[in-house]
């Protein structure tokens, strides 16, 4: 708390000059500009209006934080979105767009430790952004609807946000939309109320959880409310699908799936459970939106797929409740949830994962290292096949007893919060009493193929 007369600005004369800009970004070697420095988000509370007609996003976002260094103003990432009224702590501030940022200047400095709640009023058509290397994210808009999704970024084309992993916090969303459309999010289902055409969905995450895992999925959709474990299971499928296709046999199967990866890396690590498809072809990939990940129909157009839902299940584990300090170490999201499809593949007979990993080392391209693939490479195979190789190359070096207790151990010890390739490499050596720098330095850095253990 801070004490004496203040100045005209409303900061005290003492400490005036120890307050500052917030930094325009968290620093992140692979994306500098993603995130904000200077403020820690407890949580987001959206209040939101879309009009499917128009495009149109309209409302509010209420952000509390607390700073962590004197704050003469702070930035949020929002692209193409335009802030009106913006209050701190329930009085008047300055909302500044600049590039895909908004500045946010209160009316007197935020002292070091200090909570506070930003609200931003705002609105606009939101877009999609759209990286050569990275593929399409951000929010799409579609024929009667439209959602929010993608990786590295995402959460910045529909809310004022801090969009960097490290900056966990917990997600409400009320959506309103035209009566007779659905709009589905991440979390436990709240009440809905219907009033002049027009309909108000809530959801909540009360878990920590990264920016881009948030999502909000618009449109004609068939939900399957059910109850799995004791947490409300939320199913969604396009209407555009068979109720009883492959896309919609896979999803059902998540309760099943969710329970052998709990026998595998612990308890289940939220609230709720479900998953929405997406029937767009813009959409490529599947990602582990917190506690309801969404998949691109890509992976049932011909057949039902239960791998790909066993790892985007096992990133609510790895990525989710444990998720990224910086992008460079993806690997710990993509290596384990792709191991998952081996210990799944193995659980129900298909193959063994001595067996998926001898396939995937024949013929690899071991050029790129899956600790440090580049910002480009996020994507790629070093980071998927060779990370999965990784996490067995490990579980043949340690052994079975000392490898499963770690697959629990970790996610246990970083709960709800992040941990990089480091701390991965320490509870490694704890469970296992082994000295593993030169097995990690090996298989997450050479650029030959390591021995085959």
């Amino acid at each position: 708390m801070l004490s004496g007369c203040s100045d005209d600005k409303g900061q005290p004369p003492t400490q005036k000059d120890s307050f500052a800009p917030g930094a325009d970004g968290a620093g992140d070697p692979y994306f500098p500009t993603y995130g904000n420095g200077g403020y820690d988000v407890a949580g987001y509370d959206l209040k939101l209006r879309y009009d499917p007609a128009s495009g149109k996003l309209a409302g509010s976002a209420t952000v509390t934080a607390t700073a962590t260094q004197d704050l003469s103003s702070l930035n949020f990432d929002l692209a193409h979105l335009a802030a009106g009224k913006v209050t701190v702590d329930g009085q008047a501030a300055t909302g500044r767009a600049e590039k895909n940022e908004l500045v946010v200047t209160p009316a007197a400095g935020i002292a070091k430790g200090k909570a506070f709640t930003v609200v931003v009023e705002y609105s606009g058509v939101p877009e999609a952004l759209n990286n050569d290397a990275l593929g399409v994210g951000g929010w799409l808009r579609t024929d009667g609807g439209g959602f929010a999704l993608g990786q590295p970024e995402s959460a910045s084309t529909w809310f004022p946000v801090n969009d960097h992993p490290k900056d966990k916090a917990t997600f409400k969303l009320a959506m309103t939309v035209p009566e007779g459309v659905e709009a589905i999010s991440n979390g436990v289902p709240g009440e809905r109320a219907t009033a002049g055409g027009w309909t108000t969905w809530r959801w909540s995450e009360q878990k920590p959880m990264a920016s881009y895992l948030a999502t909000v999925v618009i449109g004609q959709y068939r939900i399957t409310s059910s109850t799995h474990a004791g947490k409300p299971m939320i199913i969604a499928i396009p209407e555009s699908l068979p109720a009883n296709g492959p896309a919609a046999r896979s999803l059902a199967r998540t309760g099943e799936i969710a329970d052998f990866l709990a026998t595998q890396f612990g308890p289940y690590p939220f609230d709720a459970y479900g998953g929405v498809v997406i029937d767009d072809a813009r959409v490529g990939y599947a990602l582990e939106t917190q506690s309801r990940p969404v998949y691109g129909n890509v992976f049932f157009r011909t057949s039902r797929n239960p791998t790909v839902v066993a790892h985007e299940l096992a990133h609510q584990w790895y990525g989710d409740s444990v998720a990224l300090e910086r992008w460079q170490d993806i690997w710990l999201n993509e290596g384990f949830a792709t191991y998952a499809e081996w210990l799944w593949q193995e659980h129900t007979g298909e193959r063994t994962a001595q067996q998926a990993f001898d396939r995937a080392y024949r013929g690899f391209d071991w050029q790129v290292p899956t600790g440090d693939p580049g910002a480009d490479r996020i994507f790629g195979e070093a980071v998927y096949q060779r990370g999965a190789m990784v996490v067995h190359a490990l579980r043949r070096t340690i052994g079975d007893e000392a490898f499963f207790a770690l697959l629990k151990k970790f996610p246990a010890d970083h709960r709800d919060g992040n941990a990089t390739t480091d701390d991965l490499i320490t509870a490694a050596e704890q469970v296992s009493g082994k000295d593993l720098g030169d097995f990690f330095q090996t298989w997450l850095f050479s650029t030959t193929a390591p021995p085959q253990p």
